[in-house]
């Protein structure tokens, strides 16, 4: 759940709430202001600033401030001119539609490379490297997304299944020489929640793709990547960002996998391909060119 969010729950006494609607008011503008003043503007005490981090399991009023500062920016970021979950209009013409939707693509790529930490994707890369079995867990909507991902994993030697079928039975008889890789845009679905301690008694590391701030999945997992974050559960067209967002850091992965051992991915992928790829084309830009590894 998103600090944004947190922070309209009924948690929080008259005097709490009073500062929280400042800081909504305030947003970014917040970023120079001190406690005293922030109390100062809202007719409370100092204190209640810090009873809010500590409602929030914060350290300090500090690290509050720069978490929502933080999410505060990234709201702000690539999708001020188009809604992620109405992103055309029912008078827009088809090319306005077109238009509207490959514009909407575009900033989702931006907006997940934005939360890409760089440790984080270190850190995801190598536990997909390392393992011997990769397997992908969640619902069967973004199971269908993850086909082109283990098409190209497949194809540079590594080993990866979608557990589409006893989900509970593959967690079960996992090892530590698995990958498990969670997939959910909530991180609170029951049937991919459930699946996390199956996967922790047998020491499986687990990698997730979720949504930004705090949820089940993204606590008990070893990795977290998030996904763009913008869209509700169910009152749009259809799940352009998060689907894309999903394909984007498969394809992140996938590539982040590959250039840990280049030549020798290439080369096997380009045999392999040679091998099994019939296809003709009478285009010159489609025509393969001979290479070094053929």
């Amino acid at each position: 759940m998103l600090l944004t969010e947190k922070l309209k729950q009924d948690l929080f006494s008259s005097s709490e709430r009073s500062v929280i609607a400042y800081l909504f008011d305030q947003r970014e503008h917040i970023s120079s202001k001190t406690m005293k003043q922030i109390a100062e503007a809202t007719y409370t005490h100092p204190s209640i600033l810090s009873r809010i981090a500590e409602k929030l399991e914060f350290s300090g009023w500090v690290d509050l401030k720069t978490a929502f500062l933080e999410e505060i920016d990234y709201l702000n970021r690539h999708f001020s001119t188009i809604d992620a979950n109405y992103p055309f209009a029912a008078e827009d013409g088809l090319m306005t539609v077109a238009s509207k939707v490959a514009a909407l693509k575009q900033m989702t790529i931006e907006d997940t490379l934005s939360l890409l930490d760089h440790e984080a994707f270190e850190q995801a890369v190598t536990m997909l490297h390392e393992a011997r079995h990769i397997k992908v867990f969640s619902i069967i909507h973004n199971l269908l997304l993850c086909h082109d991902f283990k098409s190209k994993m497949n194809r540079i030697g590594k080993q990866v299944t979608l557990c589409e079928v006893d989900a509970e039975f593959e967690a079960a008889n996992a090892d530590e020489g698995t990958c498990a890789l969670l997939i959910s845009y909530t991180g609170e679905s029951d049937y991919t929640v459930g699946l996390i301690p199956y996967l922790k008694r047998r020491n499986v590391p687990i990698l997730a793709l979720t949504s930004l701030g705090e949820n089940a999945i993204s606590h008990e997992a070893d990795c977290a990547l998030r996904l763009t974050t913008r869209e509700r559960l169910y009152s749009k067209i259809g799940s352009f960002t998060s689907n894309d967002s999903i394909h984007c850091l498969l394809d992140f992965l996938y590539a982040g996998v590959f250039a840990k051992d280049y030549d020798e991915n290439l080369k096997y992928k380009i045999q392999i391909s040679k091998r099994f790829d019939h296809r003709k084309s009478s285009s010159e830009i489609m025509q393969e060119k001979e290479h070094p590894f053929t």
